[in-house]
C-alpha cells in the first residue's frame, strides 16, 4: 500500500497562531484539496497526523474538531479526494506526552493501525517539528512553505529541518512531485 502522511494545519488549511477553533475557522489552502485529490487518483491513500493542543488548552473540544473534520472531508469528496483517517495528539506541550510532534507517536498509531512499516512513505508538514517526527519513524520528509513554511521562502531551510528534507511550494507543487514518482 502507498501511504502519504499529512500534517493538517499550514499544509490542507490554513493556521493561525489563535488555532482552528471551529469549523468556521477551517479554510482550506488554495489548492490543497485538489492536490490531495490527485495523490489519491495516483494510488496513494492519504492519512492525517496533527497536534492539535488546542483540546488540550481548552480552546475547543472533540465535537467542534470533529465537526471541523466533517467539513474536511466533505470538501475533498466534492472535488473528488478523500483522506482515510485523522491521526491527532490532544496533549498540551507541559503534558510531555510521545504523541506530539516532534515526537514520532502519532506516525507508529499510523503504522500500527495500517500494520506497515513507514519506511520510505512521505509525510508532509509546514514544520520542523513534523519533519523530525517523520524523520523518526522512516519517512521521506517534505515541507512546504505555506502556514509556518512561509517563512522559509526563497532562503534555506534552518538547522533545526532534517537536512534531507524536500522543500515544495504548497501542497500541489508537492503532489505533482509525488504523482511524477509514482
Amino acid at each position: 500500500m502507498k501511504l502519504c502522511i499529512l500534517d493538517r494545519d499550514g499544509t490542507i488549511n490554513e493556521d493561525s497562531d489563535d488555532y482552528i477553533k471551529s469549523a468556521d475557522e477551517w479554510i482550506p489552502l488554495p489548492g490543497a484539496l485538489e492536490a490531495i485529490a490527485r495523490i489519491n487518483h495516483a494510488g496513494w491513500h492519504v492519512v492525517v497526523a496533527s497536534n492539535q493542543s488546542g483540546l488540550g488548552r481548552g480552546l475547543f473540544d472533540v465535537a467542534a474538531l470533529n465537526a471541523m473534520h466533517t467539513k474536511m472531508h466533505s470538501m475533498l469528496a466534492a472535488v473528488g479526494g478523500r483522506i482515510d483517517a485523522v491521526f491527532y495528539c490532544p496533549h498540551s506541550p507541559a503534558e510531555n506526552c510521545h504523541c506530539r510532534k516532534p515526537a514520532s507517536g502519532l506516525f507508529e498509531q499510523i503504522s500500527e493501525r495500517y500494520g506497515m512499516g513507514l519506511a520510505t512513505m512521505p509525510a508532509v508538514g509546514d514544520t520542523a517539528r513534523d519533519m523530525v517526527a517523520a524523520i523518526g519513524a522512516g519517512c521521506t520528509p517534505h515541507v512546504v512553505q505555506t502556514g509556518k513554511g512561509a517563512l522559509w521562502r526563497g532562503q534555506p531551510l534552518p538547522a533545526d529541518f532534517p537536512p534531507q528534507t524536500m522543500v515544495h511550494a504548497d501542497l500541489s507543487a508537492f503532489a505533482d512531485y509525488l504523482v511524477a514518482r509514482s
